[in-house]
């Protein structure tokens, strides 16, 4: 029976992949073998010597110390492209509110205190002060080309925009799956230069703190847009906030306000609702509940952010995973281990990723608690999992 401990209310249509037979679900549960969370802040939080695995419920992991579950062995999951639709949608609408003036538009007839005749003379009086602007031929740049990224991109490019992107480190995957009407943007000062919008689609990391900043602000044209629903601290509020009073920006669209920003009448400050949709939160919960099953169960490893993709078929066999340093001769050390206890690899799988390496074995026996010991005080071996045969 595994143990699963929930930070946060994570969507039912998940939790049913957890079945009770194996698995155990609890809010407050003792030795978790792993646990799932979606805002829940981990930084200061005391982690139960149990947990092998970390599943978040959604793509960012910022709330996670990752660092410190690397060293541990624990692997991270996550689920990147499960909320694309929900947050290019909000992207999309994000642009038209600033486009169309929507909101300052809504606040104008709101306040109306006209009736009848008056009122319908008040709101064609007022119109004129909500010109705005149509999106065909305006110039949209993405920086970022992850699941949400090639969404927003090739939407836009359906909307008559034109688009360019900007993303050293683009996957074939996601290649393949971007329009080929997308420019290519060589750096980012070149991709703000030439767009009347901007779009965030990258994580919060010392790379990419600020990297919104006056001096690339300074490159867009006049009445520009930026739009951030990534994270905060991306954009720098006090360069946005100069560029709004001087006319370079025409609004900011964020889901992260702060006190600085979130009062400026030339900003669009929304309160976290990227992913905020029923059918996002029941895609991001089933996608991380089976990766997270399938490690727990079989050891294997998908959208991991700290470990490398590693999956086996499973035989009629015995399995033992091992996670470790990514230093020389370890598959070695573990084969020898397990030939001297009489054991006989029928299938091995040895994947790496930055310092850590992650190593599946299939024996043909049972693998006993000594030679467990014996692989345990290999050096650089991180975690050790003894996950016998498959249940059938």
């Amino acid at each position: 029976m595994f143990k699963v401990l929930t930070l946060n209310n994570i969507a039912v249509e998940g939790l049913r992949h957890l079945t009770r037979e194996r698995y155990e679900v609890a809010s407050e549960i003792a030795h978790p073998d792993a646990v799932l969370l979606r805002s829940f802040d981990m930084h200061d939080w005391d982690f139960p010597e149990t947990v092998v695995a970390i599943g978040r419920a959604g793509a960012g992991t910022n709330n996670i110390p990752i660092d410190e579950m690397s060293a541990r062995g624990v692997p991270v999951f996550n689920a990147p492209g499960a909320n694309a639709n929900a947050v290019k949608e909000l992207v999309i609408a994000g642009l038209l509110l600033a486009a169309r003036n929507l909101c300052d538009a809504r606040e104008y007839v709101t306040a109306l205190k006209e009736t009848g005749s008056d009122l319908s003379k008040a709101v064609e009086a007022g119109k004129k002060q909500f010109v705005g602007f149509e999106l065909p031929g305006k110039t949209l740049g993405v920086v970022g080309l992850g699941a949400i990224g090639v969404e927003v991109a090739n939407v836009a490019l359906a909307l008559g925009m034109n688009v360019i992107g900007y993303d050293p480190k683009i996957t074939v995957r996601r290649a393949w799956q971007l329009s080929s009407g997308v420019e290519h943007a060589e750096t980012l000062d070149q991709l703000f230069q030439h767009a009347d919008a901007v779009t965030l689609h990258v994580p919060l990391f010392d790379e990419t703190k600020g990297l919104v900043n006056r001096d690339r602000l300074a490159l867009m044209p006049d009445n520009s847009v930026i739009i951030n629903f990534a994270r905060g601290g991306i954009a720098d509020d006090e360069a946005v906030l100069a560029a709004l009073d001087s006319g370079k920006l025409h609004a900011y669209v964020t889901d992260f306000p702060s006190e600085a920003t979130k009062s400026h009448p030339n900003v669009i400050a929304l309160p976290h609702l990227g992913a905020s949709t029923a059918e996002a939160e029941e895609n991001c919960a089933i996608m991380v509940a089976e990766n997270v099953k399938d490690f727990l169960e079989n050891g294997n490893i998908r959208f991991s952010v700290n470990f490398p993709e590693a999956r086996l078929p499973r035989l009629d066999a015995y399995r033992v995973t091992v996670a470790n340093k990514n230093v020389p001769n370890m598959v070695g050390q573990v084969s020898t281990c397990l030939a001297n206890a009489g054991l006989n690899i029928e299938d091995l799988l040895n994947k790496s990723f930055g310092n850590l390496a992650y190593t599946i074995v299939d024996v043909n026996g049972p693998v006993s608690a000594e030679t467990m010991a014996e692989l345990q005080a290999i050096e650089g071996v991180l975690t050790l999992r003894n996950l016998g045969k498959p249940v059938t």
